[in-house]
């Protein structure tokens, strides 16, 4: 298993922090900030708002391939942020989430006055080119290299011929050998033996007929390398089926974590119940009949500021020793959704925007979740347990908001719908504290455990 080295907790690592900002600020600023242009859509499809909301979840504002960017870059920017701090790990990744929160915050009025001068079109035009910028974020990114060795070099295709070459002294598989169309190479005394006799042979037809001569060698020459690259071939799909099974299993260790486990389940309902407000509540204020001259700031605004506070709040306080982490996190999930509940009864701009802000700040436990998930496998398993549960969470994040439109043109009102967003949030959140309880391990207690891994999420423990 590699090793990193010791985390700097500092030095370049507060260029990766800045860096990281930026990332998460110019990929998910625009993201976060569709409910502006969710409005836009309603007007301009004419379409239902179950139907329009899918445009929302599934392209994030600027397209369906940005959408698999966003995904890559959030865990790259995570995944280096957690290799370089240990000690101030919260504090780091609570500074790097607060990227997307100022986004929303800026996005969303800068979206509007895009629309406003260049219209809908104009306006996706120039997002997308300030997310070139990403490019020179994505430079100064260094991995931290392991402790025993450089990082690894992705292997050339035309070296890994000579890795694999037929003709190397350390190769003594005899059935690979000979399962090489055109000619054997297992049985190397029997070749030695047939070349040595039928050498003499072979030269005096050569002294007679040239032609057959090199056409020989060319017939030889052509057999050698179809058998060469056969070889390789088949030694290829061997070493990525190898790879597949080593991921798989190591997946499989992975869910039979029982806190990753649980995990899994509450990011995906989170983003199920947690991702609509930020896509449906300008709507959700037009639906209650709240005037346009009342909205003294668009409450997709306070949510952003609310989820910048949140994060870097929460971060903070992921790096005391007496507090832990995954408790933190179960707190957050309850009570957003006891706050979600609560929507169906705000009918004015002054309780919506209250809600709002707090939506904003539980949101905010982006920054502290990264912090559970290396807490729960592990930084050197950080990167794959981190890929899977983005995965789902993405699927709850496009699944939530049409959903949520559906109950509404179903019973035209967001009232359901809010209450159905509230019990997926609340039940993830009851999931992951069962699992994190300690009285869950007493009946383990009786048994004989191995000894714990470095990696093992220790509930009882304060993180």
């Amino acid at each position: 298993m590699m090793e990193f080295k010791k985390s700097p907790d500092g030095g370049w690592g507060w260029v990766i922090v800045l860096v990281s900002f930026f990332t998460q600020f110019l990929c998910y600023g625009s993201p976060l900030a569709v409910g502006v242009l969710y409005i836009e859509w309603l007007d301009i499809f004419g379409e239902g708002k179950g139907k329009t909301a899918w445009v929302g979840s599934l392209a994030s504002g600027v397209g369906l391939l940005a959408r698999l960017g966003c995904g890559l870059l959030y865990t790259a920017t995570v995944t280096i942020t957690c290799q370089y701090f240990d000690s101030h790990r919260g504090l780091a990744l609570g500074l790097i989430s607060t990227g997307s929160s100022v986004g929303l915050f800026i996005y969303a009025a800068l979206q509007r006055l895009l629309i406003e001068f260049y219209g809908l079109d104009g306006c996706l035009l120039i997002v997308g080119a300030l997310a070139l910028n990403i490019l020179a974020c994505g430079s100064l990114m260094r991995p931290l290299q392991s402790s025993d060795c450089p990082l690894p070099e992705k292997t050339a295709l035309e070296s890994v011929p000579d890795q694999y070459s037929i003709y190397s002294e350390k190769e003594k598989d005899l059935e690979e050998n000979t399962n090489i169309p055109g000619r054997s190479y297992g049985a190397e005394e029997t070749c030695k033996s047939a070349l040595a006799s039928g050498g003499q042979k072979q030269e005096s037809l050569l002294h007679k007929n040239p032609t057959t001569g090199a056409h020989t060698k060319e017939a030889e020459t052509y057999k050698k390398k179809v058998a060469e690259q056969t070889y390789f071939c088949k030694q290829l799909a061997k070493r990525k089926w190898q790879l597949y099974k080593n991921y798989c299993g190591e997946t499989v260790a992975l869910f039979k974590n029982k806190v990753f486990s649980a995990l899994f389940i509450a990011i995906f309902l989170f983003d199920i119940g947690g991702f609509p407000p930020s896509l449906l509540m300008e709507d959700v204020a037009r639906s209650s009949n709240v005037k346009e001259e009342e909205l003294i700031m668009p409450l997709i605004s306070i949510i952003g500021i609310m989820t910048a506070v949140g994060k870097l709040l929460l971060g903070i306080l992921a790096d005391f020793k007496w507090i832990n982490t995954l408790y933190l996190y179960v707190a957050t999930l309850i009570s957003m959704g006891l706050a979600l509940c609560a929507i169906p009864f705000a009918k004015s701009y002054v309780t919506l925007a209250i809600l709002s802000g707090i939506l904003g700040f539980l949101t905010g436990n982006w920054s502290i979740f990264p912090y559970v998930t290396t807490k729960t496998v592990g930084i050197e398993k950080l990167a794959h347990a981190y890929g899977i549960l983005m995965f789902f969470a993405g699927l709850g994040n496009s699944l939530g908001p049409p959903i949520v439109g559906w109950f509404y043109d179903w019973t035209q009102t967001y009232d359901t719908a809010f209450y159905f967003s509230g019990f997926c949030v609340l039940l993830g959140g009851c999931v992951l504290l069962l699992a994190a309880l300690p009285s869950w391990d007493t009946c383990n207690k009786l048994l004989p455990k191995p000894a714990p891994t470095a990696f093992l999420y220790k509930v009882t423990s304060n993180v």
